[in-house]
């Protein structure tokens, strides 16, 4: 047997303990793995979501913010209005309205929302599979997510608000929020949901020529007291504090994963040494040195670990999928290398941490004191 074959096959001469270590570390990578899995797609979503050619500013009633939804509703008046604001290139109404799950293997509600068909462009919807739907008509446009959890087809019927609409096309953005609802013509949803010239929010579109800023300054200016209103900016540094308190919780659980990864090699390989104390005074006393005998213990740690890696990377994967599956998320998922090759330095930094303390004890025993072992 070769040095790097006796590497390999020594940490599993005690296989319980051997895979109780592994487990512990697993456990840790899966975390590490799943969490940063779900944090690159929420950045790639809402990257997606601030597109080039969408709205830059969402106006809603007073005391309304994106992440709460719209509070009320209101006049249609507001759509014009605002469209003749210095600076306003677009604007277009939205209606929103929420639907029971029809098939029940999806989220508990899908959002509705009623659009003038031409303005599409502002939701980042550019590309559509099959057709856009006839504003006067009961037609509707289904996202991709929608149309994965519920296994919908162009020409199925959906039940909105007790009247059957039909499926004429389907789309895909990348944005959880768009990518999980459905559209359909602005004065159709208005009149099955008994809000005749309402709406609940308004996108507007700045003119090339001017700033986000300067237009969302004089449309506040001018309706503080009837309307709230956030920038595509604003909604983008809010999405970042919400990564940055994810990835502080991955970082906590990557401290955590190394010292409870590294306690658990550390018992291990100690056990190890222990249990071989006369092997390895046997090895020294045909020639073996320190560093050979350090090199061996710390690469049977590093073998536990990468294993452990391995596993770990895995099962985390496959936890993210299926939670996605079972809840019905919207977003895309997103496989960063980077996250991969975090979740194995992690890895690597257990085993060289946890490895080092027994293979400095192992390598300094004296030949004929682990001989005389008992």
């Amino acid at each position: 047997m070769n040095y790097l074959e006796l590497m390999i096959r020594n940490p599993f001469r005690n296989k319980t303990r051997s895979f109780l270590a592994i487990v512990g570390i697993a456990i840790g990578i899966a975390t590490i793995v799943a969490l940063g899995v779900i944090t690159a797609s929420l950045e790639e979503s809402t990257q997606t979501t601030l597109q080039e050619g969408t709205a830059e500013i969402t106006a809603m009633p007073l005391g309304s913010s994106m992440m709460g939804g719209a509070s009320g509703s209101l006049n249609e008046s507001y759509v014009d209005e605002l469209k003749n604001i210095s600076g306003v290139k677009q604007t277009a109404g939205l209606l929103q309205v929420s639907i029971t799950d029809p098939t029940g293997t999806g989220p508990g509600a899908i959002t509705v929302y009623g659009m003038n068909s031409k303005d599409l462009e502002l939701e980042g919807i550019n590309s559509i599979n099959g057709s856009t739907y006839n504003d006067n008509k009961r037609e509707v446009i289904v996202g991709k997510s929608v149309v994965d959890s519920e296994n919908y087809t162009i020409g199925d019927n959906i039940t909105i608000l007790g009247e059957q609409y039909k499926i004429v096309g389907t789309y895909e953005t990348g944005s959880m929020f768009t990518d999980g609802a459905i559209y359909t013509g602005l004065e159709t949803l208005q009149n099955d949901s008994n809000s005749q010239n309402e709406v609940s929010t308004i996108a507007v579109k700045v003119d090339d020529n001017t700033t986000v800023e300067t237009v969302n300054n004089n449309i506040e200016n001018q309706y503080n007291d009837t309307l709230s209103t956030i920038t595509s900016d604003e909604m983008e540094k809010t999405t970042e504090n919400m990564m940055s308190v994810v990835n502080a919780a991955t970082t906590a659980i990557e401290a955590l994963a190394i010292i409870i990864g590294g306690v658990g090699v550390i018992n291990t390989m100690m056990m190890t040494v222990f249990e071989r104390t006369r092997e390895i005074g046997v090895l020294k006393s045909v020639g073996w040195t320190s560093m050979k005998v350090l090199t061996m213990i710390m690469g049977e740690s590093i073998v536990l670990t990468i294993i452990s890696g391995i596993i770990g990377t895995i099962l985390g994967l496959l936890a993210v999928i299926i939670l996605f599956n079972i809840t019905g998320g919207d977003m895309t998922l997103t496989y960063n290398i980077g996250i991969f090759i975090r979740a194995f330095a992690v890895a690597l930094i257990v085993g060289i941490l946890g490895g080092l303390y027994p293979a400095i004890k192992a390598s300094r025993l004296a030949p004929t004191e682990a001989l005389r072992y008992e």
